[in-house]
């Protein structure tokens, strides 16, 4: 059986929000509490008091996945108990931090205030000034704390997302700096296993040579066989151990100066039998071209030198408009080949990689007459910049790490920080302008309902005279406003002078027995 750990992140992370809803639960649940709490008692406080605070809980709990229905919760719960009014900005809140999409948010506020004007307007019916207060009430208490909640939930997103900026940024530098780790890497060792694999083949031709020299004792011939076998052997373990770090991200360094001439002339020295054509439009190539040609006739030397020991070699460099033709043809040994491991053929692939790199195609293989060839096309011009970077840059699908590919490019985490931005700007926009928009919506909704047939203009008001019957005044207004109840008279009628937006009363004509006794302003 397996014990649960109650110092693991899972289970502090279990009670901490459980301990967050139980602060959550006695915030909302104070006033309604302290309500019922208050006397006077009936038979019924402790089963409504219950009643009400289970409610209270549901919305607790379902705020965590569903926040729009504790919102309702509350709303519906303020319809029987005003302190439930207390509730709704905090579910409002949390209905903006913690819903993802905006739409049943908008919902469900136009719902509320749809049901809430049929209940007030039409079942209930209360007056306008009611219905405006308990539209500035879900404006202010609902709508605006959920404006804010929405853009704090914004905010922590765009951190979020300056965060994976951030590592994005972060895992291109290493990604790149392990990139250039490596070909640097691949690049020493290609040029060690290339360089010191022709040294090393032409010293194993030396030593073959010696060892079939006529006027060398026995002794001294046996030390040559050996010279040349332990040669051979250190060029097989030299290809084995880094002749598959070719390198494929450019240009091969080449001895300062060496040219492919210098290269024949030394395999020469070696005592190979080498033939050279170069057409003296070869003698300037690009950059890329001319270490590409380099490396086909140092690789088909050493080759030729390795398995076709005797065989002379031609080495032809020709020019044909645009293209530049390497070619190293090397015929069958005489006496067959040296004693040594089977090729691989990796020094071709990287050959050919690098060859494709440069803009050009190779074609390698044994003749039908014997011997092998080796053939390259490449370009005679330079490359565009494009075309060789996307070469050297293709491949590159993965991090220094081992992934299989990358977690977030650094562009992609850049747009979405600018979208982040973006939305943050627009949720603070929008909760510092959508309540002024909505009130405004609300005042001109109200404002005509609760001015229809209730205006007196000052004109009129000061020719009323004091004594004259209700029936002889001339512009009295068809209907009256609600009563203000702090300064209510009897017999008194009120009227307003249109003041925007709440249409305050503002005249106060008192009557007797049909007859007007005093007219007042109201401050």
């Amino acid at each position: 059986m397996r014990i649960l750990d109650s110092a693991s992140p899972g289970w502090l992370y279990r009670r901490r929000r459980l301990l967050l809803d139980v602060l959550l639960w006695a915030v909302v649940a104070a006033p309604v509490g302290y309500a019922e709490a208050s006397p006077p008692y009936s038979r019924y406080t402790l089963p409504l008091l219950v009643g009400k605070l289970l409610v209270l809980s549901a919305a607790v709990v379902a705020s965590r996945r569903q926040p729009l229905v504790a919102l309702v919760l509350a709303v519906l719960g303020s319809l029987v108990d005003g302190n439930f009014v207390f509730a709704i900005p905090v579910f409002s809140y949390l209905a903006g931090r913690r819903s993802a999409s905006v739409g049943p948010a908008i919902m469900v506020f136009v719902l509320i205030t749809a049901g809430g004007s049929a209940l007030n307007l039409g079942l209930l019916g209360a007056g306008a000034a009611t219905w405006f207060l308990l539209a500035s009430v879900l404006l202010f208490a609902a709508v605006f704390p959920w404006l804010v909640g929405r853009y704090r939930r914004q905010q922590q997103e765009l951190a979020d997302a300056g965060r994976r900026h951030v590592d994005a940024l972060t895992r291109e530098q290493r990604g790149a700096a392990e990139r250039i780790r490596l070909r640097e890497r691949a690049r020493i060792a290609g040029e060690m296993h290339d360089s010191l694999g022709h040294d090393l083949s032409l010293i194993a031709l030396r030593a073959a040579a010696l060892e079939v020299a006529a006027d060398l004792d026995d002794r001294h011939r046996a030390a040559a066989g050996e010279l040349r076998a332990s040669v051979s052997a250190a060029t097989e373990r030299l290809h084995e151990i880094i002749g598959v770090l070719r390198d494929e991200g450019g240009a091969s360094v080449r001895p300062s100066g060496e040219t492919v001439a210098d290269l024949v002339e030394g395999a020469r020295e070696a005592g190979m039998a080498v033939r050279m054509e170069a057409a003296p439009a070869v003698a300037e190539l690009p950059a890329m071209t001319g270490h590409a040609a380099h490396r086909i006739v140092r690789e088909a030397l050493t080759n030729a030198a390795r398995y076709a020991p005797g065989a002379p070699v031609e080495v032809r460099l020709t020019r044909d408009g645009d293209r530049v033709e390497v070619t190293v043809v090397n015929d069958a040994p005489p006496a067959g080949p040296l004693p040594a491991p089977p090729s691989q053929g990796s020094g071709l692939l990287a050959l050919a990689e690098r060859v494709r790199l440069a803009g050009g195609t190779l074609d390698a293989g044994h003749r039908a007459e014997g011997g092998f060839a080796v053939r390259a096309v490449l370009p005679a011009t330079a490359a565009p910049p494009e075309v060789v970077g996307s070469a050297a840059e293709g491949g590159l699908t993965s991090w220094s790490d081992g992934r299989p590919g990358p977690v977030e490019r650094p562009v992609d985490a850049e747009r979405r920080l600018h979208d982040a931005r973006r939305r943050v700007r627009r949720s603070l926009l929008v909760a510092l302008v959508a309540p002024v928009g909505f009130a405004l919506v609300l005042s001109f909704v109200y404002y005509p309902v609760a001015t229809a047939g209730t205006v007196l203009d000052r004109a009129t008001f000061d020719q009323m005279r004091v004594g004259a019957a209700r029936s002889e005044l001339v512009g009295l207004p068809r209907r009256q406003l609600e009563r203000p109840t702090p300064v209510d008279r009897a017999g008194c009628e009120y009227y307003t002078d249109g003041n925007f937006p709440l249409a305050e009363p503002t005249w106060r004509l008192c009557f007797t027995d049909g007859r007007l006794i005093s007219k007042e302003w109201i401050a």
